[in-house]
């Protein structure tokens, strides 16, 4: 089949489908977008494709995201896709915001912030920074990079004592903690993470450094002290992917946690009145919601653990 025969991927006739609703009004600025799960149970696609409708719609500048209110479509009436278009210069773009490493990557920083780490790519940085895409690549090589270096950015904002508190323990609560309230600000940061392929990176290192330091003088083989140092930190990253998933949660439904458990009480106050379940049914209803709480209690028992270590081997 030629390329004149060949039909159009699934994505792009459901962009233009869109596209046509977006600029003829009738879907005005300030409406919901449709999400990617009602995008693929409506024309029957693949969730990848329906995030990559909304992804194309948005570089177009037809949809844009907003935290709280999830994506809605956008005041701009451009029909024409940005593929192949140059993007003119905005006052300062390229020599005040992209002339250094700095300035890339704080916008990117606050892209995903605002909108989570996926709407980060070298097309949405170069239209947020007013230069062309290729320009980004004097500063990383790609996304993995990018994304990396947003990470140690980041990291970098972790403002630890030298030297730590005394007692091992006193030092572990006080960077976890630190790591817990940085989650916290960047809900984006724990996918940045990886244990299996680590960011090699100075400021993510000297996380790793500072524990092995709080633990120095303890008589722990070093083996130890580096899988304590992991096992830290993953606690505090697997605590915090609730956090990102909720806020991604609610601003694809539009629907609060409150209001979600509330539309599913009755369901919860069935299964709990039969008798199946009479130690669940003592539950107080704000237990598994605390996500602070269930941090801290995470990281006490995970540390009295860890005193018995260091305690035995004492």
């Amino acid at each position: 089949m030629s390329s004149a025969q060949r039909p159009d991927p699934p994505y792009r006739r459901i962009v233009a489908e869109l596209r046509a609703r977006i600029l003829t009004g009738d879907l005005r600025p300030g409406d919901r977008m449709l999400s990617t799960r009602q995008i693929a149970q409506r024309w029957g696609v693949a969730v990848a494709t329906a995030t990559r409708v909304v992804a194309t719609l948005r570089d177009e500048g037809l949809v844009e995201t907003k935290v709280g209110s999830g994506t809605v479509i956008g005041a701009r009436r451009d029909p024409e896709p940005t593929a192949g278009r140059v993007t003119p210069p905005r006052p300062g773009g390229v020599a005040e915001q992209a002339s250094t490493r700095g300035h890339v990557l704080r916008a990117a920083i606050a892209i995903a912030d605002a909108e989570g780490l996926d709407a980060v790519t070298m097309r949405r940085l170069a239209a947020e920074l007013g230069v062309g895409p290729m320009s980004l690549y004097r500063h990383v090589e790609n996304k993995d990079e990018l994304v990396a270096r947003m990470a140690d950015e980041v990291f970098g904002e972790l403002d630890l004592p030298t030297p730590g508190p005394p007692g091992w323990r006193a030092g572990l609560e006080l960077i976890a903690r630190r790591q817990w309230q940085l989650c916290r600000r960047h809900l984006w940061l724990p996918r940045a993470v990886s244990f299996t392929r680590p960011l090699l990176v100075p400021n993510v290192m000297a996380q790793t450094e500072w524990v092995l330091r709080a633990l120095d003088g303890l008589g722990l083989p070093m083996a130890t002290g580096v899988r304590e140092a992991l096992t830290l930190h993953a606690l505090v990253i697997t605590a915090a992917l609730p956090l990102a998933d909720e806020v991604e949660a609610e601003q694809e439904t539009g629907v609060p946690l409150d209001r979600w458990w509330r539309a599913r009480r009755a369901r919860a106050d069935e299964l709990l009145a039969g008798g199946r379940f009479p130690l669940l049914a003592t539950i107080p209803p704000d237990v598994t919601s605390d996500l602070d709480e269930l941090f801290e209690y995470g990281l006490a028992r995970h540390l009295d653990g860890f005193a018995a270590l260091v305690g035995g081997r004492a």
